[in-house]
């Protein structure tokens, strides 16, 4: 289990047959605030999350210039994108469908604390570990997730051999890789607006940092992590 890291090294350059990506989960929400669940759907960053946004880009924009900055379609990852992109001097963000969040089906728009009672049947496919079940209402299984979220990343990776990017998704879509990468049961906290940095060589993965949310801690502005999203959708 990769945990986080409190002093990362940060590069000058990246290795000619790597790709450095440096994965963001967006700002915090309205919704991850009021524990709601997003899955698909849009919730806008509060206060809060274009704080969190403005430090993580002020962070990032001292570091090694990347080659591109990517994103989820959905509005809070691009949003977040947008000020990193800013700071980075990258003139546009691209956007990636298939980084946006995992689609929960019937669960979505519900808070956390009434699922199991409205939506039993979806409730109990979330939960599942059966990992091919899908959610009711249209939603993915936890393997359709993997799939589609590793294979966006590889595609990104395979343009950027020996360069850094920037790509900004969800808590679900960040879980999903770690998890498929590493075979691990989970990914632990994936926090607000937290760095976590692999390295990728064909289709080897390493991990250099998980959860990493020191900009945050230096200007005394880590949020509350689980409080309100207590499973990252």
């Amino acid at each position: 289990m990769v945990g986080m890291v409190a002093n990362v090294e940060v590069p000058t350059e990246v290795p000619h047959n790597v790709a450095e990506i440096v994965l963001v989960r967006h700002g915090e929400t309205t919704w991850n605030n009021a524990g709601r669940i997003q899955g698909s759907l849009e919730s806008e960053l509060n206060e809060a999350g274009w704080q969190q946004a403005d430090a993580i880009a002020a962070r990032l924009g001292k570091e090694l210039k990347p080659a591109a900055v990517y994103s989820s379609d959905l509005k809070r990852a691009k949003n977040t994108a947008e000020m990193i992109a800013k700071a980075c001097h990258i003139p546009e963000v691209i956007e990636v469908p298939d980084l946006k969040e995992r689609h929960v089906g019937s669960l979505q728009g519900y808070y956390w604390s009434e699922i199991q009672e409205k939506e039993p049947e979806a409730y109990l496919a979330f939960f599942s570990s059966d990992k091919d079940l899908e959610i009711p209402g249209g939603g993915e299984s936890f393997n359709q997730l993997c799939e589609r979220s590793v294979s966006a990343l590889e595609e990104i990776a395979s343009k950027h051999k020996g360069e850094r990017v920037i790509v900004v998704t969800h808590g679900g879509i960040l879980r999903a890789i770690y998890m498929a990468v590493t075979g691990e049961s989970s990914a632990g906290k994936i926090l607000n607006a937290s760095i976590n940095v692999v390295h990728l060589t064909e289709k080897k993965w390493v991990f250099k940092t998980w959860s990493d949310v020191s900009h945050l801690n230096e200007v005394g502005f880590l949020q509350r992590g689980f409080n309100g999203d207590a499973f990252e959708h």
